[in-house]
């Protein structure tokens, strides 16, 4: 009897001390590279929105019309995502 009590505390413990390393957190970084190249194709995607915004702004505050400021936003865009792929 007093075995048998013994191999349930031991057992016990053993599955309470593998369910405290499960879940334990595990600090986030990419599994793959194709994970970190897709967060750094997302990152450079925000800047040229951001830029392109900025820039169609400022364009439209000067005055000029909507085409060429649409172009400005437009070459802004597709410059910022060029130099990312020129990184890569």
């Amino acid at each position: 009897m007093d075995i048998g009590r013994g191999v349930r505390v031991g057992m016990t413990a053993l599955v309470l001390a593998a369910a405290t390393l499960v879940a334990v957190p595990i600090e986030a970084y990419s599994q793959t590279q194709g994970m970190e190249r897709r967060g750094d194709r997302r990152d450079t995607r925000q800047t040229a929105r951001e830029t392109g915004r900025d820039t169609k702004q400022a364009c439209k505050a000067s005055g000029e019309s909507r085409s060429s400021c649409r172009q400005d936003k437009r070459d802004t865009k597709q410059g910022i995502r060029q130099e990312g792929r020129a990184t890569r």
